[in-house]
């Protein structure tokens, strides 16, 4: 077995289960497109409201996708003792994530890029301005976000509980960003809000400012890295 092959067990386990299938896929693909047509066609708003949704709306890709994905699915993989029997393999125990992570982020890379083009056609929504650049940050966010939810697999106790653990991350990534409309914060949760890895990734599609948002995600990815390396679990806890 070799990384490359992890890596395609990853891709082909994810588009097999039919249940993630419409968690992961069918439901934030629905509102990232969804939305953004509702908006240009019901608000006064027209293309440009439904241009910003589009762009808040990478977020829940972000949060969903990517990171609820991999947390799930790792998470059910390790209670089955799937992780366990893979480790008797010659790949090594980063090859073996790796493999997970990069599988998941190029799902995730993909439907975004998928989104951009639909919007582009049902709502109106221009395509980015800057395609290497939107690339880059889309990338990088998908990356971080996988790699943030397989570390946070260690919080998850049992796998029936994994879809329920995610969900204050796909609100909180979902409200910070505008993906749920204008909702107002308090001003002193602002900052922190924006230094969430998916905040960064729309306020660089938005704005096109780069420096700022990479800083934020190569912050997070050190948080994800130590976090997987002193506590990610590769068997269920004992009772």
């Amino acid at each position: 077995m070799s990384l490359t092959a992890t890596y395609r067990l990853g891709t082909r386990l994810f588009w097999r289960d039919k249940a993630m299938l419409f968690a992961s896929v069918v439901t934030p693909v629905g509102l990232a497109v969804g939305l953004p047509t509702l908006m240009r066609h019901v608000t006064a708003g027209g293309v440009a409201g439904a241009a910003a949704l589009a762009q808040s709306s990478i977020s829940i890709l972000l949060a969903i996708t990517a990171f609820m994905n991999i947390t799930v699915a790792l998470t059910a993989r390790r209670d089955q003792l799937v992780l366990k029997r893979l480790r008797s393999t010659r790949l090594t125990d980063g090859q073996l994530l790796l493999g997970q992570i990069a599988s998941t982020a190029t799902q995730t890379v993909a439907l975004i890029v998928l989104c951009a083009v639909a919007v582009r056609y049902a709502a109106g929504v221009p395509l980015p301005a800057d395609p290497v650049a939107f690339a880059a940050v889309t990338i990088a966010g998908s990356v971080v976000m996988s790699l943030l939810g397989a570390a946070y697999t260690a919080a998850i106790p049992r796998a029936e509980l994994a879809a329920a653990y995610t969900m204050p991350v796909f609100l909180v990534a979902a409200v910070s960003a505008g993906a749920m409309g204008p909702i107002p914060v308090p001003s002193w949760l602002r900052p922190a809000l924006d230094l969430l890895p998916t905040t960064a990734v729309v306020d660089a599609v938005r704005t096109g400012e780069l420096v700022v948002p990479f800083l934020v995600l190569a912050g997070w990815a050190v948080v994800g890295l130590v976090a997987l390396r002193l506590w990610f679990r590769w068997e269920p806890r004992r009772s």
